[in-house]
């Protein structure tokens, strides 16, 4: 008899790629899982920062704190952790560009600024989202007019622990889930099984696998030490069985329909197939 699928594990990022915080429960929102991906780190010219171009990035810690979080660098014991709100204030606004949208976000403090940009190196700033900002999903896929957040393109990111199981079989050094940064890990079910689903739920929770992931560099970044593997994997090995076209594809892109509450080791149900 099959296992049953279960929510094996939450992820929320609340800057966008900086380290994650795995969570017990989250509240489902309207533009994805809250706190994830409200806060982003934009260069001199208001440009999105990641970790495809700056992979020191990798090496700024987020862990959790009362009613927000600490960022800490690595690699870097004389700098003070830094507590950041889960939420800005408007004081100074500015507009910042993400991909092919421009935006305006809040400014965090001065201090925050002058944290990351010492970390990094290089001249940066903490902005973060508001409700107030409308940044929609991609217009070919979302006739329920969905939003998202600082995400790169949709609220979630579904992945089953079974692929990467299966992804390690062939590499000579598996990797970690977090080198693929999703939201929602599920056990259970066949390898890449998520492919094949249209509409399922989590728990009480309405959700839409949208379309697959094509990933970029980032996965070849080890989290822990910001090295980028000299082979080029695991985006090499999943190249030779996971190309759709130009990508190179793992884990699902998914939206929501509404609001709830998840929990670890809520049941998922798969209503409808593609």
């Amino acid at each position: 008899m099959a296992a049953p699928l279960l929510l094996q594990d939450l992820y929320i990022y609340p800057v966008k790629s900086l380290g994650g915080i795995r969570v017990t429960q989250a509240e489902v929102t309207p533009r994805g899982l809250r706190h994830d991906r409200r806060w982003l780190l934009v260069d001199a010219q208001n440009q999105f920062m990641t970790q495809r171009q700056t992979p020191d990035m990798a090496l700024l810690r987020v862990a959790p704190a009362y009613n927000g979080f600490l960022l800490t660098h690595a690699q870097r014991p004389d700098l003070l952790p830094l507590y950041v709100p889960f939420e800005a204030t408007p004081e100074r606004t500015l507009f910042v560009t993400i991909w092919d949208d421009m935006v305006f976000a809040w400014r965090g403090t001065r201090a925050a600024d002058e944290w990351v940009s010492e970390a990094l190196g290089r001249p940066c700033k903490l902005v973060y989202m508001s409700d107030m900002v409308r940044r929609d999903v991609e217009p070919e896929h979302n006739p329920e007019g969905q939003l998202v957040s600082f995400a790169d393109g949709y609220p979630f990111l579904l992945i089953g622990q079974s692929a990467l199981d299966e992804l390690n079989g062939r590499l000579a050094e598996p990797v970690p889930m977090d080198r693929f940064r999703p939201n929602l890990v599920f056990s259970g079910g066949a390898p890449f099984e998520e492919d094949t689903w249209a509409e399922f739920q989590v728990g009480d929770v309405p959700f839409r696998a949208v379309r697959a992931c094509g990933r970029c560099v980032l996965t070849t970044i080890d989290q822990q030490s910001a090295e980028k593997n000299a082979a080029g994997e695991p985006l090499r090995t999943l190249a030779t069985y996971r190309t759709q076209g130009s990508k190179v594809m793992f884990g699902q892109n998914v939206t929501g329909r509404g609001r709830g509450l998840l929990r670890v080791g809520y049941a998922l149900q798969v209503s409808s197939l593609k």
